[in-house]
């Protein structure tokens, strides 16, 4: 059950209007790991959790936090372009060459599409996609994704705080950039508890028999660049952070097999092979006819 209050969780108050901004906004919203996604994936993780208790409850309380997120980005962005006349993106991409080129005011279909409204997409005007969504079932697999969904979601809206001098928009971005740093730390501390109690562990699923695995290329670092310094870390050599092997370095790969040759689909499928084409065509004929 959803129950909306009419409030939000920071105030989301642009000093000026600004329709270029509004577009780069856009990204934080609706973009791969906008707080659209964010909010729909802590949501799915939730309802398709299969235990009951802290973790799907840290799930259904992150997740209904995220869309209040989406709420103020989306008041925000409908603000900045509440009294920007329509000719205020031409004249500022006027003024500076590099920004009309790469930005090309602002996204046209705010106005056009949503009358001077958010919209869910992203910051170039692509529609927000279910697929950016990692909803597994395994929480060690989901709560890691969540960490790097916070982690991407922080960068992106640690770049466009330095676009702008809007002292309301930064306070609101200050905030998000607050809330992500507690996720992180959230979504982090989750999937280490989640190892420290036996649910999960690494390898992620645990609980599939490393006997079906061909354990004895498990652990090793496999060099396929001509860069020899990655051979330096700590997953070239020492102790697995599974804890049930060590790392070995081999500068190339110590397996290889012969090509095998080329398929021959059904000649129905209409894909050039060897075959004369006549073969081909009567090959076909006689299948429709079988």
């Amino acid at each position: 059950m959803f129950f909306h209050r009419q409030e939000l969780q920071f105030e989301a108050r642009p000093e000026k209007p600004d329709a270029i901004f509004a577009r780069r906004m856009q990204e934080v919203l609706g973009g791969q790991y906008g707080e659209i996604t964010v909010a729909m994936q802590y949501g799915f993780q939730a309802w398709n959790a299969h235990i009951p208790g802290k973790y799907r409850d840290l799930l259904y309380g992150i997740g209904a936090e995220e869309f209040g997120h989406v709420e103020m980005l989306a008041i925000m962005i409908a603000q900045l372009l509440e009294k920007a006349p329509a000719e205020q993106s031409e004249a500022a991409a006027k003024s500076d060459p590099v920004l009309g080129a790469v930005m090309g005011g602002m996204d046209v279909q705010s106005a056009i599409v949503a009358g001077a409204g958010a919209r869910p997409v992203d910051s170039n005007g692509n529609p927000w996609q279910g697929s950016y969504i990692t909803a597994s079932g395994n929480l060690l697999a989901d709560f890691t994704a969540n960490a790097n969904a916070e982690m991407q979601g922080r960068v992106q809206v640690a770049r466009i705080y330095h676009m702008t001098d809007d002292k309301g928009v930064r306070d609101m971005l200050s905030f998000l950039l607050a809330r992500d740093t507690m996720h992180q730390n959230q979504c982090i501390r989750a999937a280490q508890e989640l190892r420290e109690e036996g649910v999960e562990d690494i390898p992620v699923p645990s609980n599939f028999p490393l006997s079906n695995e061909a354990r004895e290329h498990a652990y090793k670092y496999i060099n396929f660049s001509d860069g020899a310094a990655a051979a330096e870390g700590s997953w070239a050599s020492g102790p697995t952070p599974d804890g049930k092997g060590e790392f070995t370095y081999l500068d190339g790969p110590d397996t290889s097999v012969p090509m095998p040759p080329p398929t021959q689909p059904d000649p129905r499928f209409y894909g050039t092979d060897a075959k004369p084409n006549l073969l081909d065509k009567a090959e076909g004929v006689i299948r429709d006819k079988l």
